[in-house]
């Protein structure tokens, strides 16, 4: 049975016993604390937390899952992977303990061609919690056998969230695989013949006081219990299918008989080598389906997680022996193995595949660079009694190079060598310090858990007012200071942070720019209001300086915010939604938001998106934003609950975590632009007056950015560049409509000159080959070395082609090494080497050669064994550099 059918089969069932069969959440967590949904039950704890309402008391899903924790151990073992598909049925107050074991029971004993799974219930094992009494009467109620039941304790069958909440024992259920996989006696005497494929948690219990898995209290009884299982799919799957592992079933196995096309090899011949064909097939899978809910390659959070990912699939192909592109023959593979189960791939995949093959072509540019780097570094290493690659060369690697320290670990211990670690976490440690300077700055350094004991305290929420209202009456409830923490009183100048019962000030969130603005006590306190920030969910923090006077909590006190500032930021916050849906209607819906930032007069906006748009597209989605402003189309927000404002089509950002009710900004009576956004916005476009869009650019793998000018800030650029024209065409005599006929001719005339003077260049540089060339024959020593400052010599092309000449014409009776160094056209000094095969089978390496003298010239440079470039800021050392590189291959 093939996994996918495995799972709607498991749908099906719970289907036909009244429960809501959701979809499976994006891999995106919407937990800020976690990258990713790591488990089936994550989606749903909102409803088991008693947080939400959910849809149906009984629900059932097939959840992505993905565990980072474990990807360095992926392939060394056939049971860790990092992408997994999680099967749960959920009950929310309906059903309990009976149901859910007769669920379970029943599904999984039925025969297959009944619609179950059809396993023997002869070779199936239970366990229990200690004092769970009734779970094991229901389990001898549906027939099965006692002798195949064990209690275990709080360790292995009690459950909680890992704090404050509901709790309770769970039973999980075994499949014997036989005694060729291990000793007999159940899961308590070997979990590798004895595989665990469903966990049934019976959440019954309030608890606190959570230390640990056997250190917590229970409160007592909960009012309302309920279900939460989870049944791993691969696991079934390889059972189901006869198969070995997760590595062998249908999803998964086709990339590793990819890999084994590509390389030559075959898997189960070689136990290294099989590691890297199981890191190869999980790596492959997990990238696909991470990059399919949103997520591209980046150097920080999940962007991070998944660049690893590629970069390692690279790597283990490369230890199989591949050296060319893989990523665009295994992708292909394992989207075809997942759209079974995941049709939506089939519409993401053109994205996802040009951003997956363009972090390749990037990483084997690293590859390329660092390689060579790594290499040196193992070689010198493996010269000590104790090899181990310093931590200052692994983090030159990482930090010049680009190598990540987790493909330096990798690679030097493919070839025995250790890596000096800790001090390379020590350099980089070093190295964040000097760039953390500001990195406190929104939270004053103040630990967030003074935040979280001050929310306890409130007795209800704080009321936003900035909505509707630009200055109201509030109460201060709250002071803090740097290093203090919670204060009744400061007296000024001082800076402080102060909340309010209520406040017209937008705090920072959603790409929007904080409100400033002023507070104004009634016992003549004065702050300046700077910042607004959120450090905790629903806790609104003013950062001040209080200019006079002394604050005290409990006072009355006036906040009034900028007016000008807030009316600058709402045009550019409108304009944001105006450009996102003008960017989609030119490019599709696949040019997804990725994030913005809206400030007074300006905006940014990032979207998704894997080449570089058409100059003519920017110029579209400009224009089409001005039409729509000079429409003066009305700007309306109405909150809903979540599943309509989608069903209305209202676009939201994947990884946000939405409530049971959000606010939809719609922009035009039918709706035009609809977004989900907390933010500040104006009541019809016209208002925001123009946009200029200023630039678009990549930031990252798979990402583009937007700049533009918003109201203000559009009029002054097209004053700025009014001027410019007007100066342009005073200097060179031209009315603005000539000027790029004028230009054009300039330019042509130009180039042209550059032509002449390379042309010159050149045929200075052969003129001086021949005496080249004799001069390094008629050389007595046993390296032939042809050097010359040759001044200004134009085009680094024509300098590379003479050196190559030069080495040419030297033949191989000798060792040979030809070096050309003088001032290329921006008035730099280079240096170009080359060496004949009987130098470097001398030892001697071009790349070595220019890295000593680059580095006389104040520069740096290197490249291959045979050929090598590099240069410097100091012209005055290149009679210098060329002696000493002679010096160092005479030495040969």
């Amino acid at each position: 049975m093939r996994t996918a059918d495995i799972a709607k089969r498991y749908l099906d069932y719970f289907a036909e016993h009244d429960h809501l069969v959701m979809p499976s959440a994006s891999l995106i967590s919407p937990n800020p604390t976690t990258l990713f949904t790591i488990a089936g039950m994550v989606p749903f704890i909102p409803y088991l937390l008693g947080e939400q309402t959910p849809p149906k008391r009984r629900m059932t899903s097939n959840q992505k899952c993905v565990r980072t924790l474990d990807i360095d151990e992926v392939g060394k073992t056939t049971r860790h992977g990092t992408f997994f598909q999680m099967l749960g049925n959920f009950s929310i107050g309906d059903y309990f303990k009976e149901e859910a074991i007769h669920y379970a029971w029943e599904l999984l004993t039925t025969p297959q061609d009944q619609g179950g799974y059809g396993f023997d219930p002869e070779k199936l094992w239970v366990t229990t919690f200690t004092d769970d009494e009734e779970a094991r009467s229901i389990w001898k109620n549906e027939g099965f056998d006692p002798e195949h039941m064990q209690i275990f304790g709080m360790e292995d069958n009690f459950w909680t969230t890992g704090g404050p909440g509901p709790g309770g024992p769970c039973s999980e259920i075994y499949v014997d695989r036989g005694p060729e996989y291990g000793r007999d006696g159940g899961p308590a005497a070997d979990e590798t013949r004895f595989i665990e494929i469903w966990d049934l948690v019976f959440e019954n219990y309030e608890v606190d006081n959570v230390k640990s898995k056997t250190d917590l209290h229970i409160v007592g009884e909960l009012a309302q219990k309920n279900i939460d299982t989870g049944a791993g799919l691969e696991r079934l799957a390889y059972l189901m299918q006869g198969k070995q592992n997760i590595y062998e079933t249908d999803e998964v196995f086709p990339v590793i008989e990819a890999a084994e096309r590509l390389s030559g090899r075959k898997y189960g011949e070689d136990e290294a080598a099989d590691v890297k064909f199981r890191v190869v097939a999980d790596h492959v899978r997990s990238a696909l389906m991470i990059m399919s809910d949103g997520v591209r390659p980046s150097n920080v959070g999940r962007g991070y997680v998944l660049r690893r990912l590629l970069r390692r699939t690279v790597q283990a192909m490369r230890v199989l022996g591949v050296t060319d592109p893989v990523i665009p023959e295994l992708l292909p593979v394992s989207k075809e193995a997942m759209v079974a189960s995941y049709p939506e791939l089939n519409d993401t995949f053109h994205d996802v595949s040009e951003a997956a093959y363009g972090e390749e072509d990037a990483f084997r540019r690293t590859l390329e660079n660092g390689i060579e780097i790594l290499d040196v570094a193992v070689k010198k290493a493996k010269k000590t009694a104790d090899p181990v690659v310093s931590g200052s060369d692994a983090f030159t690697l990482h930090d010049t190079y680009g190598f990540p320290i987790e493909l330096t670990l990798e690679m030097a211990a493919d070839q025995g060598v250790k890596v000096d670690e800790a001090k390379f976490r020590e350099l980089m440690a070093e190295q964040k310090s000097r760039a953390r300077a500001d990195a406190l700055k929104k939270r004053h350094n103040v630990d967030l858990s003074v935040y979280d004991d001050f929310k306890k305290t409130l007795a209800k929420p704080i009321d936003f007012l900035g909505y509707t209202d630009m200055s109201a009456r509030a109460k201060v409830i709250g002071i803090m200071q740097e290093g203090k923490g919670s204060v009744p009183a400061v007296t000024g100048p001082a800076n402080v942070e102060v909340i309010l019962d209520r406040t017209p000030f937008y705090a920072e969130a959603g790409g929007q720019l904080a409100d400033q603005g002023e507070i104004l006590s009634d016992d003549g306190a004065v702050l300046e209001v700077d910042d607004v920030q959120k450090p905790i969910k629903d806790l609104i923090v003013h950062q001040c300086r209080l200019t006079e006077g002394t604050l005290v909590v409990g006072a009355e006190v006036n906040a009034n915010i900028d007016l000008a500032r807030r009316g600058a930021i709402a045009r550019s916050h409108t304009a944001t939604h105006m450009v996102h849906k003008a960017l989609r209607e030119e490019l599709g819906p696949q040019a997804t938001q990725r994030g913005s930032e809206d400030a007074p007069n300006r905006l940014r906006f990032d979207f998704q998106w894997s080449k570089a748009p058409a100059k003519s597209v920017i110029s579209a989605v400009e224009e089409r934003v001005n039409d729509k402003l000079r429409d003066n189309l009305a700007v309306t927000t109405k909150e809903m609950k979540f599943d309509d404002a989608i069903a209305l089509g209202a676009m939201h950002l994947f990884g946000e975590k939405y409530g049971d009710i959000v606010r939809v900004v719609s922009i035009g009576e039918d709706g035009w632009s609809r977004e989900l956004c907390g933010g500040t916005h104006v009541d019809h476009v016209g208002k925001i007056g123009m946009v200029n869009i200023l630039s678009e650019a990549s930031i990252g793998s798979g990402v583009r950015r937007v700049d533009a000018v918003v109201g203000q800030g559009a009029y002054d650029f097209n004053a700025r560049e009014h001027a410019l024209v007007s100066q342009l065409s005073d200097k060179l005599n031209a009315r603005p409509d000539e000027l790029a006929e004028r230009v054009n001719t300039l330019l042509a005339k130009l180039k042209e000159s550059d032509r002449r003077l390379a042309s010159m260049y050149e045929a200075q540089l052969a003129a001086a080959v021949p005496a080249l060339v004799e001069d390094a024959k008629n050389s007595a020593a046993p390296v032939k070395v042809a050097i010359k400052n040759v001044g200004h010599f134009g085009a680094v092309d024509a300098l590379r082609k003479t050196v190559l000449d030069v080495r040419g014409q030297l033949g191989e009776d000798a060792p040979a090494v030809v070096a050309l160094a003088g001032v290329n056209e921006d008035d730099k000094p280079m240096v170009a080497v080359a060496t004949n095969e009987a130098a470097r089978k001398a030892g001697i390496k071009a790349g070595d050669l220019v890295r000593g003298a680059s580095k006389i010239l104040g520069g740096g440079g290197g490249g291959k064994p045979d050929f090598a470039q590099g240069g410097g800021a100091d012209a005055s050392k290149i009679n210098e550099a060329l002696e000493a590189l002679k010096h160092e291959a005479q030495k040969a």
